[in-house]
């Protein structure tokens, strides 16, 4: 015999206590936020979910839900379009503004069909949409698809931490930084001097690069360089469910640390250089002009100038072309890795 439906209000407030105590059963059951200002259609839900072995949560209004969201962090949320008040799409707005938040599937509940509200509802965060009268047995079908893709998100998510790789996510249509390793945090601090949300604006602007020049070519690196070492940043592959509703999507970005100290120093060695002559010869290399070269290591042009002088008597050479090709063919032999 089928138990009586569980009053809402009461069910509200047991999921309150059991969030905030940090009792939800992750481990063994997906999360559902549920939000709806009707008792009825809550209820309903509440019931085939929480049968189905799903830990449910539930919200009657978009304060509510976004409270709830924050504390929780559930695993995917249904929420209804049409609330008094603060609307489903405000609050679907608001989740997908909030970095914390942003991930989390959001499946709108809907009895509008015509098709600028459904194009409203995509457009405002959501993933998909189901219509009204709600039938349970195709929620579930909906969210099995959405919730597969969350898990395996989160897994890879997971293995890039554990690996230490530094890693970020982000927003192409906004440039909001939604997700980043460790390690990466750390870089984009030292090289950028940013922290999450805000993505520093050379990789905001590259990101706008790549993804409009998608379908012609492979898309380009991006390099910060601090001294001898740098930062690039590899497009990896877009990830959630924006593909096709925001333009764009979310992106992974791959970045990664170079230090071409090794490469100074087997300069140095193979060509009987002093310390200073092989940094200003790596420069050379790297394109710079005296003046650059000076900037960077804060000499003069003129004392640069000496210094390259004694590289050209100790090279053979007596052109900077010449001197940048020696040492072209001399670094790929020991470091086949080093990007000119």
């Amino acid at each position: 015999m089928k138990p009586p439906s569980i009053d809402p209000s009461q069910l509200d407030n047991t999921l309150d206590r059991e969030s905030l105590n940090g009792t939800l059963d992750r481990a063994n059951s997906d999360v559902v936020l549920i939000v709806d200002d009707v008792p009825d259609n809550l209820a309903v839900l509440h019931d085939a979910l929480d049968e189905s072995g799903y830990t449910v949560l539930v919200a009657t209004s978009g304060e509510t839900a976004l409270a709830r969201a924050a504390q929780a962090l559930p695993d995917i949320v249904l929420l209804d379009a049409m609330m008094p008040g603060m609307d489903g799409f405000e609050v679907a707005r608001r989740l997908k503004a909030n970095a914390q938040t942003a991930h989390i599937p959001i499946i709108f509940m809907t009895g509008l069909t015509e098709t600028e509200h459904l194009v409203a509802a995509l457009e405002s965060g959501g993933v998909d949409y189901v219509t009204k009268p709600i039938k349970p047995k195709e929620v579930m079908a909906r969210m099995a698809v959405h919730l597969q893709g969350a898990r395996e998100r989160r897994q890879t998510r997971s293995a890039l931490d554990a690996f230490g790789y530094a890693t970020i996510t982000v927003r192409a249509s906004d440039g909001c930084l939604m997700w980043q390793t460790p390690l990466a945090r750390d870089l984009l601090e030292r090289y950028c001097g940013t922290h999450a949300p805000h993505t520093p604006s050379a990789v905001r602007e590259w990101l706008t690069q790549c993804v409009r020049g998608m379908d012609h070519a492979e898309p380009p690196k991006l390099t910060i360089e601090r001294g001898a070492t740098r930062l690039t940043f590899r497009l990896h592959q877009r990830t959630g469910d924006s593909d096709g509703i925001l333009e764009g999507g979310d992106w992974l970005i791959v970045m990664r640390e170079v230090s071409d100290t090794a490469v100074i120093e087997a300069m140095s060695l193979s060509f009987k250089l002093t310390a200073k002559e092989a940094e200003v010869l790596y420069w050379v290399v790297k394109g710079k002009t005296n003046k650059d070269i000076g900037d960077i290591l804060g000499s003069s042009p003129m004392t640069v100038k000496k210094h390259l002088e004694r590289v050209f008597v100790k090279l053979g050479v007596e052109t900077r072309t010449a001197a940048a090709g020696a040492a072209m063919g001399r670094i790929r032999q020991l470091h086949p890795q080093f990007e000119g």
